[in-house]
């Protein structure tokens, strides 16, 4: 849900060899199809806690107890724009290991079960974003069309707001295993989904602001 300055920054077609498409591309070709955005990314959440800055009585240093164990769950989502710029959507899927192609392209037809129309997603260069299985299932939903953010520029992607939002929630937690954090987690991507406000916000906090 943001659009490219001009000069600063711009997305390439997925698969292209070239350098850098046109400043907007994506955004110019969504609006003379009406196709919905959609901004991916994926991230990892740990069983391991993330610790942030809370209330405690004086003198009375908190303490957060936990095991140290490895388990942890692998999101993908998305933060969809509409093709008139008026709603956000959130979809994600969790798994219990890294993603790959296989979630990518089942996430994918997923998305395109929800959202009628052309649909463009732009995401970073992430290996798991191209190779066969990604160009088979491009070839095979031609409304689909994909594009790429240029490398190192997570503040170009409303989506990194998403992980901002859910890693604060979860700070601080002691998910006691794996299951625990995936019921944990999507719940809050959940509540996200119902919160319009705060999926607008993560478009309005990037760097690509289309409203």
């Amino acid at each position: 849900c943001r659009s490219p300055n001009a000069g600063r920054s711009s997305a390439t077609k997925s698969g292209s060899s070239t350098g850098s498409a046109r400043p907007g591309r994506p955004l110019k070709k969504a609006a003379r199809l009406g196709a919905h955005l959609v901004f991916v990314d994926e991230s990892g959440f740990l069983l391991i806690p993330s610790v942030r800055r809370t209330w405690a009585p004086r003198g009375q240093t908190p303490f957060l107890h936990h095991r140290q164990r490895r388990e942890r769950i692998s999101v993908i989502s998305g933060l969809s724009v509409s093709p008139r710029r008026r709603r956000c959507g959130l979809y994600f899927l969790l798994a219990p290991k890294n993603i790959q192609h296989p979630e990518v392209c089942a996430f994918l037809r997923d998305l395109l079960r929800h959202l009628r129309g052309p649909v463009i997603v732009i995401w970073d260069n992430g290996t798991i974003h191209g190779g066969e299985a990604i160009r088979a299932l491009q070839a095979r939903y031609l409304r689909l069309h994909l594009y790429r953010f240029p490398g190192y520029a997570p503040e170009l992607n409303p989506d990194e707001g998403i992980w901002q939002l859910a890693k604060r929630a979860l700070a601080n937690g002691r998910p006691d295993s794996q299951r625990e954090l995936f019921r944990h987690l999507r719940s809050h991507l959940a509540r996200l989904q119902r919160s319009p406000s705060l999926l607008r916000g993560c478009v309005r906090g990037s760097d690509l602001p289309l409203f």
